[in-house]
């Protein structure tokens, strides 16, 4: 029988790839590319301005991802031996195209129009429909509403489609579907317009049915047909076949025709398998850029602010459950690229290392509490528990005395308290958490930052020892696709890796930061809970 799998992680800034042994999940080789044009977030290819909270993607960057990491594995392994591939991207991303699955972006006529390119899941522009999406359903008394936290969040597919409509109506008029990145890209590859359940059940509203035509039309009556009209593609399974390699696919990257192509899957829930996670009460936190913490519980129950639950949204049986911060390794980043003096970055030089790890280096030399500062992690807007892509970050507490590791050690507790704040809400409503796992690049890469969590949370956290997490949960959901495990439990148990390392709390930091929390919950509330909405007027200001 063929023994490797493929899978490939699209995400933010960059596509990843494995081959991996489906017997035991060993990783073969690995293959990765940057993509070219990275996040436009200030205007597009042409020059073409940008407003403030949009992200967009070049649908071509994915393309080029495939030209470079497939021929790569196709090189390392016997092709007669690889059985299935397996793709995940981050979600909602989401681009108009027009009936064959050209992207409008790619015509002349839409070359220029913003509206025609791929929406980010960290695209904010929806905002407002969004918050009219949650009003509207309040009014109605949607039942649908409270499997997301009562509050529909603007990263999600209808608000970029509704978004689309009222601002640019000739390219909704244009497009003959709105199609997740994921379900394009499997579409390249198989010639096949699918749409996986699971990733519609999170990111647009379904659970077996959509919203009713009398919902999208009060929001806007040319909305009132959206699903028929846009949306399309065969709806399967996590795990199924969405269809077979196309001859030319397979001759374009050296690999052999009718190998599976699973369906496509949201980039932190296939690490959930990858982990080795099969069962339920286990968190896993996949911090990056952003984070996004998925788990599977035993039954459905609500979660103000969560960003969804959907039964057998990861594993079979089971109820899978998402939240996340929209900011994580981006604000440290930020911090790096905008706020870092000149003799920080000179001495980090002389040391040989990454400013980033010299500002962590010298922050682990600081006690919880000895800066006097504390932070907001919203520079990204917050997702969950509050999913108001309008709030921004604050960092309180600065004096002149106030060094670059006080403000950089500042921000990496603010992501744990944001963290604490989604445990603590998924506790206070029932659902059960015994174990915290972190996985992703930082984890690995930042000792101060997991114990900083471990003392937070007042929890051990257990790293995850696969560096390509996704990738990886991509390659069992192929494996899945292919026939050779039953489902993504088995899946889990024979191709899952293990734990590189354990945090603990430290009893004294945890009761300090016991206090700091308590602070941070309420500038939270505060600012987040509509006491003080200086931060959403301020941006209006700036973007009047």
């Amino acid at each position: 029988m063929p023994k490797y799998a493929i899978g490939i992680d699209f995400g933010t800034l960059s596509g990843r790839a494995v081959l991996a042994d489906t017997a035991d999940g060993r990783v073969i080789a690995t293959a990765e590319m940057a993509y070219p044009h990275a996040v436009l977030d200030r205007c597009l290819p042409d020059g073409t301005p940008l407003p403030q909270g949009w992200a967009l993607q070049h649908p071509q960057d994915y393309m080029d991802v495939l030209d470079r990491v497939l021929p790569e594995l196709a090189q390392a392994a016997d092709p007669a031996d690889i059985a299935a591939i397996g793709i995940d991207c981050t979600s909602a991303t989401v681009l108009p195209v027009r009936a064959d699955g050209t992207p409008l972006c790619f015509t002349p006529e839409f070359a220029g129009n913003p509206h025609a390119w791929c929406m980010m899941w960290k695209h904010h522009g929806g905002q407002e429909q969004a918050r009219r999406m949650t009003e509207t359903a309040i009014r109605r008394k949607e039942p649908w509403l409270s499997r997301y936290g009562d509050i529909v969040n603007a990263e999600w597919m209808f608000p970029k489609l509704l978004q689309v409509l009222e601002e640019a109506p000739q390219v909704y008029d244009a497009m003959a579907h709105y199609i997740e990145a994921m379900d394009w890209i499997i579409w390249q590859m198989t010639g096949s317009h699918v749409r996986t359940d699971a990733c519609l059940g999170y990111k647009a509203l379904y659970a077996g049915q959509f919203p009713s035509k009398e919902y999208f039309g009060e929001l806007n009556p040319a909305f009132a047909n959206v699903v028929e009209e846009k949306l399309g593609g065969t709806i399967l399974p996590l795990g199924a076949r969405a269809g077979n390699l196309t001859e030319a696919a397979a001759k374009r990257w050296g690999l052999q025709p009718g190998i599976a192509v699973a369906s496509g899957n949201i980039d932190a829930h296939v690490c959930l398998p990858a982990a080795g996670i099969d069962g339920a009460g286990e968190l896993l936190a996949i911090i990056g850029t952003s984070s996004c913490y998925i788990m599977n519980g035993d039954r459905v129950t609500t979660v103000p602010g969560m960003s969804g639950v959907v039964e057998g949204g990861v594993l079979p049986g089971l109820a899978a459950y998402e939240a996340g911060q929209s900011c994580v390794g981006d604000s440290f980043a930020w911090f790096e690229q905008n706020c870092v003096s000149h003799s920080v970055a000179l001495a980090a030089q002389e040391k040989g290392m990454p400013v980033q790890k010299y500002l962590t280096e010298l922050a682990a030399a600081l006690q919880p509490g000895e800066s006097g500062l504390m932070a907001l992690d919203w520079f990204n807007g917050n997702r969950s528990v509050l999913a108001d892509a309008d709030l921004t970050g604050l960092i309180l507490g600065m004096t002149l005395q106030t060094r670059p590791e006080e403000i950089y050690r500042a921000l990496l507790e603010s992501t744990a308290y944001g963290a604490r704040a989604i445990v603590d809400s998924y506790r206070e409503n029932g659902v059960r958490i015994e174990k915290f796992l972190a996985g992703g690049g930082i984890p690995q890469k930042n000792p101060l930052m997991m114990q900083i969590y471990a003392d937070v949370l007042n929890m051990d956290i257990h790293v995850s020892a696969q560096t390509q997490g996704a990738a990886l949960g991509s390659a069992i959901y192929g494996a899945v696709a292919a026939g050779i495990w039953p489902d993504a439990a088995e899946g889990a148990r024979r191709m899952g890796s293990g734990i590189c390392a354990v945090y603990h709390p430290v009893a004294e930091n945890v009761r300090i930061y016991e206090k700091l929390y308590q602070e941070f919950k309420t500038l939270h509330d505060y600012f987040g809970r509509g006491a003080n909405n200086v931060m959403k007027r301020l941006k209006a200001i700036r973007e009047n």
